[in-house]
């Protein structure tokens, strides 16, 4: 009973901070002031807003997987390193989290423009005779997002990769399994589960960005958080909820089906390893 009676204080926090307000989102989307498919009906026969809805889910599966591709060697690479080195590269995956993003996506602006650092390199190198369209790129958008997200999956992964015993590796070589080898059958089983969550945390946050797509990004990468912005500034706030819930519902869904496939795949990887 003890127990219980201390998890009511975390209960009343996620009940006040979270349920209410999805509660008040769920409100205005379906009651406009009375019960009404209106607005998700809106979302589905208008083509172009099913087009920014898989735009939005095609830039966070992307955002997500490149993180995981290059923020999982990096941790792995920190975590193989001497106790007191660790903390100094971790220092230096954060600091770019000490900014905002607003902050960085500026900075992005400024490199990518024409008169930006890369053009003015491959202008002076002689590589190219007139400024290339680096900015309000599709391309923009991804590399400002990875530079983004990259240290959560890093911090993420390197999270759990410390949690593994190094000793096994080396029982692994020892019993004559190359480095990849050992890697593969003993480190990386070990490490699927920090490395999804940290993949799944990334493309949640990807689904709900906005700022980047609307400064470095072209008409055709607007994603679903800007149609929302949009419609909450000029007060059409049902059907802003609306789209609110086909965001969170999509989120969900994708967080389960990964979730659920990831629970039976370290599973299989657990019992073969």
């Amino acid at each position: 009973m003890s127990k219980r009676i201390a998890l009511l204080p975390g209960l009343a926090i996620i009940c006040v901070m979270f349920l209410v307000p999805v509660g008040f989102v769920f409100q205005h989307g379906l009651f406009d002031p009375s019960f009404t498919t209106e607005h998700f009906t809106r979302f589905i026969n208008r083509g172009a807003y099913m087009r920014i809805f898989w735009t939005t889910l095609q830039v966070s599966s992307v955002v997500a997987l490149a993180c995981l591709i290059i923020g999982y060697p990096i941790a792995y690479f920190i975590v193989r390193q001497p106790s007191r080195r660790r903390p100094m590269l971790i220092f230096l995956v954060l600091v770019p989290m000490w900014m905002s993003i607003l902050s960085r996506t500026y900075a992005w602006m400024v490199v990518l423009g024409k008169e930006g650092i890369i053009n003015q390199t491959l202008l002076w190198v002689g590589l190219i005779d007139e400024p290339l369209k680096l900015l309000f790129t599709t391309g923009a958008v991804y590399v400002s997002m990875i530079q983004i997200m990259l240290p959560i999956l890093i911090v993420t992964c390197f999270s759990s990769m410390t949690e593994i015993d190094q000793s096994l590796m080396r029982s692994a070589r020892i019993f004559g399994a190359s480095p990849f080898k050992a890697f593969r059958e003993v480190f990386l089983p070990l490490s699927l589960e920090g490395a999804i969550t940290g993949t799944l945390i990334v493309f949640i946050l990807s689904m709900g960005f906005f700022i980047v797509p609307a400064l470095v990004g072209g008409r055709k990468d607007t994603m679903l958080a800007n149609i929302i912005s949009s419609q909450v500034s000029t007060g059409n706030w049902g059907f802003a909820a609306a789209l609110s819930i086909v965001l969170l519902t999509a989120t969900l869904l994708v967080m389960f089906a990964v979730r659920l496939f990831s629970s039976r795949f370290v599973h299989h990887q657990g019992e073969t390893s």
